[in-house]
């Protein structure tokens, strides 16, 4: 339930219409709660336009740079550390679970969890707070519905949310309202910060074309990680959140097809799209290289995008990498054969196009190698 914490009562309306008011009965306490929270909401969303909506509407989105790359690929550790210059501004965790009043309310937010303690991520036990950069995807899941992490809430209804994971089946319509939603929360923030925006949703990644018809001048790190691995982490993730975040039971065992045809999906979009964005403006990195010298491969990234200098923002880099030393990464069982054979034939490309070997089965991360080669 925690990604739509942040929505209107006349969104969630909607969404409770669309899915048929479609409630398993051990969690309609849950959409009971996510009501009441929804009519405060709207009370605020009408506060807050009404003090700046017609500023922010003035608001020119400088071309941002997005990160790249499917869910457990190290797209958030890119995006923490880069969050750390001061020249970008990012969404946090409190704006994008609460795009509609995170204005008016985010110094009350501040000032009340200025003592908390930083909480850990069910799915990797990394350390995060309110203030901690977030996907901009899930902002706009709040405001429109028109985004696939919907269906992990409505599960029955996944056919439909998955056809915005790159726009190219969804309706006009939809693809309109998501657009409208993004700019508007882009506007938000620039307003907010008046600084160029780093951003990162794995889903951009097969949205290229999208994100360059809205700017053309946009800069893209792509981050990818053995796709074995992926997999496996992403499984994880669906195991750890999905108990919190559902309104209708789910079977694990489909989760496996969901997670094999999603990243063909999103993957297939990127192959097919890269190629539209200007030279110069895409760099593609190594999980496991950034493993092994994350500065060199943030110098790089800085470097290949122009920027600016590197040096400038390398202590507070460091500084955060060394706070990360006694982070510990989940170890994962060998997967089963058929599973492994799975992945290798329906995500070959992704082997190819990495030189990540598919012969070798991997169990824990430490046991795989370096690819054979990195594109840039």
């Amino acid at each position: 339930m925690a990604f739509l914490v942040g929505m209107s009562s006349s969104q969630w309306m909607k969404l409770l219409l669309e899915n048929k008011f479609a409630i398993d009965p051990k969690y309609i306490p849950r959409a009971l709660f996510l009501t009441m929270l929804s009519l405060r909401n709207s009370i605020l969303k009408k506060k807050e336009n009404k003090l700046y909506a017609s500023e922010i509407e003035k608001t020119t989105v400088k071309d941002p740079v997005f990160i790249l790359g499917h869910w457990r690929s190290g797209t958030t550790l890119i995006h923490n550390l880069m969050a750390l210059d001061e020249s970008f501004a990012y969404p946090n965790l409190f704006q994008v679970t609460h795009p509609h009043c995170f204005i008016m309310r985010e110094k009350m937010v501040e000032t009340a969890m200025a003592s908390a303690q930083p909480q850990k991520r069910p799915m990797d036990n990394l350390k995060v707070t309110f203030n901690s950069p977030g996907e901009d995807e899930s902002a706009i899941a709040v405001m429109c519905t028109r985004s696939p992490i919907i269906a992990k809430g409505f599960y029955r209804n996944k056919d439909l949310y998955e056809s915005f994971c790159t726009f190219e089946k969804a309706k006009k319509k939809d693809k309109e309202k998501w657009e409208e939603s993004f700019l508007w929360f882009l506007k938000k923030l620039t307003w907010r910060y008046n600084k160029p925006l780093i951003l990162k949703s794995p889903l951009h990644t097969g949205r290229i074309a999208l994100m360059l018809s809205l700017f053309p001048n946009a800069k893209f790190v792509h981050i990818h990680r053995n796709p074995f691995v992926v997999y496996q982490s992403t499984f994880n993730l669906y195991k750890t959140l999905f108990p919190g975040l559902c309104f209708q039971e789910t079977e694990s065992s489909d989760w496996t097809s969901d997670i094999i045809r999603n990243y063909k999906t999103m993957y297939e979009a990127y192959f097919s799209q890269r190629s539209m964005i200007p030279y110069g403006n895409l760099v593609d990195i190594c999980f496991e290289e950034v493993e092994k010298n994350t500065l060199g491969q943030m110098k790089y990234i800085y470097e290949k995008l122009n920027l600016g200098d590197f040096e400038r923002v390398r202590p507070a880099m460091e500084n955060y990498t060394k706070s990360q030393k006694e982070y510990k990464k989940n170890k994962y069982a060998k997967l089963p054969e058929n599973i492994f054979k799975e992945i290798a034939k329906q995500w070959h490309r992704s082997f190819v196009e990495w030189g990540y070997p598919i012969k070798y089965q991997p169990g824990a991360d430490e046991h795989i190698g370096l690819p054979k080669k990195t594109v840039n």
